[in-house]
């Protein structure tokens, strides 16, 4: 376990509102490269935290369209700093076969969302000039329930995302944190770890769905996610290595605010350095990721940067029962 909890802590999952994209809002409450190196490993059965701090800034240029807060907002750009602090807990019982996770992460940050007109009314027949948003809160909690196995060098992992619209919602606005629905993300990951060369080799897939926002009558279609990782693991201390997502709404938006059936696609490449230390006895994982986005369709190009820190609050010690 000398290494285990730095390699797996900081691919466990994290969702929230990015700033501007394709959807309501722009937004997926799935946070694109949540996942990382070592995305299916688990922990060991014990309690851990990890808080992760988001930064994003993107556009989405031009004469393009994008539905928030019940506008159509045009030429939109925007950035956020957010937080987003997780309680992860794996159960030492054995689950079919694996272990059982559970976790709960309370999202809250900055966000600022520019437009260079909206429109409202019927149709979106009521046009109003430049307005510039910009809100600091506590976007929706989000519950997570996974289960992993391993065998040899190969390690699995599906599990279960659930939004919990209970955050502060600013109704009419075009910059929000929380989402103000329902939503279910259902993800599936594999990991193959050689620890005699180094080499961490994931991949995640996963598929959002959201129930209708009442505030607007708007529902976001169906969104698929894909992301991977290559990382190398120079000693027990340090790991680089490349990271990239690719997003794709398979079905349009819908309900009575949605004007037509927007669907967004974006794919993005980037790096990642990982950090594995000691405060006294406590093992900390640290790990920076960097995305750069690229051909985007009703969806912002931007740059994101993720910064973790992971560490132990409680491990749980194997029962030794064998008889000599």
């Amino acid at each position: 376990m000398k290494t285990t909890v730095g390699l797996v802590l900081a691919g466990t999952t994290l969702c929230l509102a990015a700033p501007v994209h394709a959807a309501e809002g722009g937004a997926g409450f799935y946070l694109l490269g949540s996942k990382g190196p070592a995305a299916a490993i688990l922990p060991p059965p014990g309690v851990f935290f990890q808080n992760d701090i988001y930064i994003y800034s993107g556009d989405l240029g031009g004469g393009t369209e994008l539905p928030t807060g019940g506008k159509i907002a045009v030429g939109v750009d925007g950035s956020a700093i957010i937080e987003v602090p997780t309680v992860i807990w794996v159960l030492p019982e054995e689950v079919i076969g694996g272990h059982l996770g559970l976790s709960a992460s309370l999202p809250f940050g900055w966000k600022k969302t520019s437009a260079e007109a909206t429109r409202t009314g019927p149709l979106g027949g009521i046009t109003t000039g430049s307005v510039t948003d910009t809100v600091f809160t506590i976007g929706d909690p989000i519950v997570s329930a996974f289960v992993g196995w391993e065998a040899g060098n190969f390690h699995y992992q599906v599990g279960t995302l659930v939004n919990v619209p209970i955050g502060d919602y600013q109704e009419g606005e075009i910059s929000n944190i929380a989402f103000h629905h329902w939503g279910a993300d259902i993800f599936a990951a594999a990991t193959w770890l050689d620890p005699n060369i180094g080499l961490d080799l994931s991949g995640v897939v996963g598929m959002t769905f959201n129930a209708e926002n009442p505030a607007t009558d708007y529902r976001t279609g169906n969104e698929f996610h894909f992301e991977w990782a290559a990382v190398q693991h120079f000693n027990e201390q340090f790991d680089a290595g490349l990271v990239g997502y690719y997003y794709n709404q398979t079905t349009g938006d819908s309900g009575d605010g949605a004007a037509r059936p927007f669907k967004g696609e974006v794919a993005a490449i980037g790096a990642t350095i990982g950090w594995n230390f000691k405060v006294g006895e406590v093992p900390i994982s640290a790990r920076i990721k960097y995305f750069h986005e690229f051909d985007a369709t009703n969806r912002a190009e931007g740059d994101s940067v993720f910064l973790t820190i992971a560490m132990p609050l409680a491990i749980t010690q194997p029962t030794n029962v064998a008889a000599e």
